[in-house]
């Protein structure tokens, strides 16, 4: 038996992982190797990487793990999980059956493209979600952000410390009036009309073709669509979980605890603020942390 099975082997599985090996106990990771940021050429904001593409960060972090020998990285997927605190069991898609007193869930979030034309070729490069992720890059240029409800009007003033420069597309959202006339203020255009296709110019720029009107050009363009768990093992678990303006996250405790005793959580999937490379490996240590720390007699 394993003392913990982490499920989910990016940031935040791995910052886990390593946690938990330093202390020496047994750890079986599973991953499917499919990233939530694996569409990013670089990662950025992480401090002693800024600048490298995370699949790089990534297999480093694994090829380190390697040094603790009570740490297993296990390419599958994780099929179904049951059990309680001191015995889970997890089902691997190979059919393997993995039991653990302790289980940490990191398996993140998947990224809901609308079905507009090029969009899905676009994410990571010419379309972003995250200033702080980007903003640097693209600093003093043209950005575009479209509409996807009451949060948009707070990252207009967000990313007013990157540019001043911003052109913001309904698609077809019904935009109070206040917000417009607090738009018109700040000089920033609103496009009315849905967006009918997005056409990447390079690394970054891209022009957004209108059900009407001419197409619009920008060298960034930031959208915010919803996510969901990349699995449904946390239904199966019955975990609490809170709403977000993008999707739902588990519901955990300063300790990253679930609502049920033994699991944890960590990651993009039980973020409800901000997601970054650098909170998900802090909540995942956390989480590392605090699993090895419940188990002490």
């Amino acid at each position: 038996m394993d003392d913990v099975i982490i499920i989910g082997g990016s940031f935040a599985g791995l910052a886990a992982a390593l946690q938990l090996g330093r202390a020496r106990r047994k750890v079986s990771v599973l991953d499917t190797g499919l990233p939530r940021n694996r569409f990013a050429g670089h990662s950025h904001g992480l401090l002693g990487h800024d600048h490298k593409p995370p699949l790089d960060i990534l297999a480093e972090a694994r090829r380190q793990l390697t040094r603790y020998p009570s740490v297993r990285l296990i390419t599958s997927r994780a099929e179904s999980v049951s059990g309680v605190i001191d015995d889970f069991q997890v089902l691997t898609a190979d059919g393997e059956t993995l039991r653990a007193r302790r289980l940490i869930l990191s398996y993140g979030v998947v990224d809901r493209m609308p079905e507009v034309p090029g969009f899905a070729e676009s994410w990571g490069s010419a379309i972003v979600p995250c200033p702080y992720c980007d903003g640097f890059e693209v600093a003093g240029r043209h950005w575009g952000l479209i509409w996807s409800g009451p949060a948009s009007h707070n990252y207009v003033r967000l990313y007013h410390d990157w540019t001043d420069t911003l052109t913001v597309f309904a698609n077809g959202h019904d935009i109070p009036a206040a917000i417009r006339a607090d738009l018109a203020r700040r000089k920033i255009p609103v496009i009315d009309g849905r967006i009918t296709e997005i056409a990447r110019h390079g690394e970054h720029s891209a022009s957004v073709k209108l059900d009407a009107g001419p197409d619009i050009a920008v060298d960034i363009l930031f959208a915010h669509p919803r996510n969901q768990p990349s699995s449904g093992l946390h239904g199966s678990l019955g975990l609490a979980t809170v709403d977000t303006p993008l999707g739902i996250a588990i519901k955990v405790d300063e300790r990253r605890e679930t609502s049920t005793p033994g699991i944890y959580a960590a990651g993009d999937l039980a973020n409800p603020g901000m997601p970054s490379v650098t909170m998900a490996t802090a909540h995942g240590a956390t989480a590392g942390i605090s699993a090895q720390q419940s188990m002490l007699v």
